[in-house]
């Protein structure tokens, strides 16, 4: 019985060694690691501007403290060529890609003042000293339905989520991306 257990094992065995080889060549190097991850500098770049950024500070209005009104920023881009939909994103890169905004733009390049409702969006509200705030705007081909993401929440694994928006690669057109700081008590 012994002989046998044994022999199912090593069976067992090489039909996995001889599996894993097929699905990766049996190698599974740094260099095909490289290969599955989500790089931004392959994609074409836009500039995006608001009127709630001065000097690189975001304006207090957007903010979610006693100060601020909790309103999304003005913001706005140049239609990119071939895109159908555009993903937004407001990320507080200082507390682990916290998302503070996320919403599907149906393919508007000029958002009011507020324009997100508040399922959508939480402005700044450090609980102390200064943070960054990073908006990333991603034109996609084809819409996205929604933006993925836990929504007023830590993502450390943020471009993981972008990756998930290129539907196995091509997309995402292109990217903007708008920084500004905000500091608690301002």
């Amino acid at each position: 019985m012994k002989i046998v257990t044994f022999i199912l094992l090593l069976l067992l065995a090489a039909v996995l060694a001889v599996s894993c080889s097929i699905s990766g060549n049996g190698s599974n190097t740094a260099e095909d690691d490289s290969k599955n991850q989500f790089d931004l500098n392959t994609l074409a770049g836009f500039d995006i501007t608001s009127e709630d950024l001065h000097d690189g500070v975001w304006d207090t209005v957007i903010t979610n403290t006693k100060n601020g009104s909790n309103r999304s920023p003005q913001l706005s881009w140049k239609p990119v060529d071939g895109a159908s939909d555009y993903v937004v994103y407001m990320v507080d890169t200082t507390a682990n890609n916290w998302i503070h905004w996320k919403s599907v733009t149906s393919g508007k390049t000029d958002l009011p003042a507020g324009w997100a409702s508040e399922k959508e969006y939480v402005g700044p509200y450090p609980p102390s000293g200064k943070h960054d705030y990073v908006i990333y705007v991603f034109a996609l081909k084809e819409s996205a339905g929604k933006a993925e993401g836990k929504f007023d929440s830590s993502c450390p694994k943020f471009f993981e989520l972008i990756k998930s928006l290129d539907n196995e690669g091509g997309n995402i057109v292109a990217y903007g991306t708008l920084n500004g700081t905000y500091t608690h008590g301002d």
